[in-house]
């Protein structure tokens, strides 16, 4: 039995929900090892649903983020079509930055754009205590997700799907933070960390902590799972590496296993590479995502037995379809048998993706021979 934890007029009321045997995907995160695995799709919901697209004409990404209604619907809408077996929280992982105050905008062609944060002025102005009442209307989508998910969505029956709550990582948010946007390389980030180590440990303690308040309150409001995206990890050589990401995950994921014994923490080391195995062991996530270049197999063999696995099919072979899709699939999915595992892909669904391709891919995985 869980429990969903909601503020009603300035009170707590604490829900008993129901409980987790029939979410697979829940089971699976931790430890269980199912067979066909479950399955869903980073960047499920996105550009490639018509119905998304309908609705992104009708606001911009923050309000559509920042406003319950939008974001509980855009999260369900992968759920109605494909009946996936997680759905993870429509949001952004720079809505942290800006709760804090620093300045955002999504530029349409190009991204994000941020005041960046290049000098110890420009840190100060950052409010932590802003971020619960800032982030309020993403507490209150996941509470609409968690109560709708307990009936029927579509072809998902009641009480099947796992909701997954998120933040980035605290290296990977500090990129686009001290860069001011996005980068392949995020150079002025990296020369922050090695020219001035003391005022980019100062950032990377300040997101540790509020990364973990934030998701901290995602599961008080109804997060069954939650995921910190290390996009950019792979940016950072060995002693770069474990000091400024396997250091960081290991205290959120220490902290959130002591508030919230029990909820999943996925960690997605992203180009992680050689460093793989040694952040399995090191942070104490019960669940690593593996990039599209992971061999999922070598890995595997690398790591614990108990450990679960996420992963990891290329998004340009969706794109594609077709028999090469399918057999690189389903090489993935029984390169996992016997041990716990969650197919997904190794980076997000591409906006040009057809949804009848990711139908197929679904069906697939799903079948039993």
């Amino acid at each position: 039995m869980s429990t969903l934890i909601e503020k009603t007029g300035g009170q707590t009321v604490t829900t008993k929900l129901g409980t987790d045997e029939h979410r697979r995907l829940l089971r699976t995160l931790k430890g269980e090892a199912m067979w066909p695995p479950p399955v869903w799709l980073m960047r499920q919901a996105g550009r490639f649903l018509p119905e998304f697209r309908a609705l992104r004409e009708k606001a911009d990404f923050l309000t559509r983020c920042m406003t319950p209604d939008i974001a509980t619907e855009i999260t369900l809408q992968p759920i109605r079509r494909f009946a996936m077996d997680g759905a993870i929280l429509f949001s952004d992982i720079l809505i942290l930055p800006w709760a804090m105050g620093q300045s955002l905008e999504f530029i349409e062609n190009r991204g994000p754009v941020l005041g960046a944060i290049r000098n110890e002025s420009d840190l100060n102005r950052l409010d932590p205590k802003r971020v619960p009442d800032m982030t309020a209307p993403v507490m209150e989508t996941l509470s609409r997700l968690r109560r709708t998910l307990r009936e029927p969505v579509g072809a998902a029956q009641a009480d099947t799907v796992t909701l997954i709550g998120f933040a980035g990582a605290p290296f990977t948010v500090a990129c686009y933070m001290v860069d001011g946007g996005g980068s392949k390389e995020f150079v002025q980030t990296r020369l922050m960390a090695y020219q001035n180590p003391k005022l980019f440990d100062r950032l990377i303690a300040l997101l540790t902590e509020t990364t973990t308040d934030m998701l901290s309150a995602q599961i008080d409001a109804g997060a069954q799972a939650v995921m910190l995206f290390d996009s950019w990890a792979g940016l950072l050589p060995p002693l770069e590496f474990r000091r400024h990401v396997i250091d960081a995950t290991r205290q959120i994921v220490s902290e959130l296993k002591r508030r919230h014994p029990g909820v999943p923490v996925i960690g997605f080391p992203r180009l992680a590479g050689g460093m793989a195995p040694e952040y399995a062991r090191e942070t104490g996530v019960d669940v690593m995502a593996l990039d599209t270049g992971a061999d999922f197999a070598t890995i595997a063999g690398q790591v614990s037995p108990d450990l679960v696995l996420q992963g990891n099919l290329d998004p340009v072979s969706v794109l594609a379809g077709g028999q090469s899709m399918l057999k690189e699939a389903l090489a993935i999915r029984d390169a996992g048998r016997g041990r716990p595992h969650v197919f997904n892909l190794g980076h997000g669904v591409l906006p040009t993706t057809p949804p009848e391709h990711v139908g197929e891919l679904i069906a697939a995985i799903r079948a039993v021979n």
